[in-house]
């Protein structure tokens, strides 16, 4: 199985894409700022400084990031590929992962991006509600997502909460900035043909229908 790279603007199912490809494939989920907070709970003086970055909002450099990902796909659950989610998230970001990738002798895989309309993403962004605890999410605007039990997780039972900056207008400033960020990312990969577009408008399961398309069409 080819690595891939997700892209996709909040609210347009990435996580749960992710979550399914991980599962179905037993292929590695690998969040750039999970790994940098594993990194930070260490008792290391590189684990110190993350920590201390994380901690006071300091930006934490791409070269750390990069060296950080370097290990974690030379282990050996990442040989037979892995889904990236968070990186990189700008064309020097990207640039600088390939150089990485190139003197590893790793095949960059696909990039697979999720579109999805502006309004319908802000409809699902104020209705998403997430635990604290297990960081299930669940939306109250889907009849598929909803918790079985009105504002209680239904895998631990935690008081799920609903995130200050998920609401309509907040949102539809994250979705410009997505666009403007990431829009030149998509061209970088798009000039090295590993780009597929799909659909994130029709609901998680037609999402994913079309991710299994696209990696039928790449095996």
């Amino acid at each position: 199985m080819k690595s891939i790279i997700l892209i996709a603007a909040p609210a347009a199912g990435k996580g749960t894409e992710a979550a399914k490809l991980k599962d179905e494939y037993n292929m590695p989920h690998i969040s750039t700022g999970d790994i940098l907070r594993e990194k930070a709970s260490e008792d290391s003086d590189l684990g110190r400084d993350i920590n201390y970055k994380i901690s006071n909002g300091i930006f934490v450099s791409d070269e750390l990031i990069i060296n950080i990902l370097k290990e974690r796909i030379q282990k050996e659950d990442c040989n037979n590929g892995y889904i990236l989610d968070g990186f990189p998230r700008n064309v020097s970001q990207a640039e600088a992962y390939q150089t990485m990738l190139q003197e590893l002798g790793k095949d960059l895989g696909i990039v697979i991006v999720i579109d999805i309309d502006k309004k319908i993403a802000a409809q699902r962004i104020a209705g998403r509600r997430s635990c604290p605890n297990c960081k299930a999410v669940y939306n109250i605007n889907n009849e598929n997502l909803i918790p079985k039990v009105d504002g209680i997780c239904d895998k631990c039972g935690t008081k799920l909460v609903q995130r200050e900056d998920d609401n309509e207008e907040t949102y539809l400033d994250r979705y410009n900035t997505y666009i403007e960020k990431t829009s030149p990312l998509i061209d970088f990969y798009d000039r090295l043909g590993v780009v597929y577009h799909v659909d994130g408008n029709q609901g998680m399961d037609y999402t994913h229908e079309q991710v299994e398309k696209v990696l039928g069409e790449v095996k």
